[in-house]
């Protein structure tokens, strides 16, 4: 990922996280939380995003925006970035976006103690999202959609967390769970590489729709 600019930040930031079954939004003075909400949605994150930003104190007003990129859920990730960009237009406010892994990464590295941590996500057709993080934050392994047998076999960090956390751990037999959930209130514990302005959303798996000749199709 390309670092985002002028990081660290000192002023108000916008954090939008909807690519998962959970959704979560968060205002930020510096590193010091504001205000923030999580919610497990499951689904209906267009309806319920929006009112969660209008919440925020000055209804989430802020000169930077930070979204969640994916891999996740194609509508989740899709919904975040269309009201993050929809507010950085309106406001003038600038834009700068993150992988879900590495905030769930982050998190799990706040509650273990800074060692790698490999994340499992639930991906797409029975399949996980599966990367490795060092005990700096940074990536150590590439990001990969793998079904959960090759996952567990890749997988060999002891700490391993996520939505798929303890069904690897238990494949695999060995190593400690941490169930965690993607979190814009956790923005902070997100080291400063895991930032990028490239907002274009993070997949993870190539599009199941192609056109005639296999090309894939326009905006998957």
């Amino acid at each position: 990922m390309t670092e985002a600019t002028d990081a660290p930040f000192g002023g108000l930031t916008l954090v939008i996280d909807s690519a998962t079954e959970a959704c979560s939004v968060a205002l930020f003075d510096g590193d010091r939380l504001v205000a923030g909400e999580f919610r497990m949605l499951g689904r209906g994150h267009a309806e319920a995003l929006v009112p969660m930003i209008a919440a925020l104190p000055d209804r989430g007003r802020a000169p930077r925006i930070v979204a969640a990129l994916g891999p996740g859920s194609f509508t989740g990730v899709r919904v975040g970035l269309a009201a993050a960009r929809a507010l950085a237009l309106a406001w003038g406010s600038e834009i700068a976006g993150y992988s879900t892994l590495a905030m769930v990464a982050a998190i799990a590295r706040d509650q273990a103690g800074n060692v790698p941590v490999g994340v499992a996500m639930t991906g797409g057709h029975g399949e996980w999202f599966i990367e490795g993080f060092a005990g700096d934050g940074n990536v150590a392994r590439p990001l990969v959609s793998l079904r959960p047998e090759a996952a567990a076999a890749s997988a060999i960090e002891t700490v391993i967390a996520g939505t798929q956390a303890e069904a690897l751990v238990t494949a695999r037999g060995s190593g400690t769970a941490l169930p965690v959930w993607p979190d814009a209130r956790a923005f902070p514990l997100l080291p400063a590489a895991a930032l990028t302005s490239d907002t274009r959303p993070l997949y993870g798996r190539a599009p199941d729709a192609r056109l005639p000749g296999g090309l894939p199709a326009p905006g998957n």
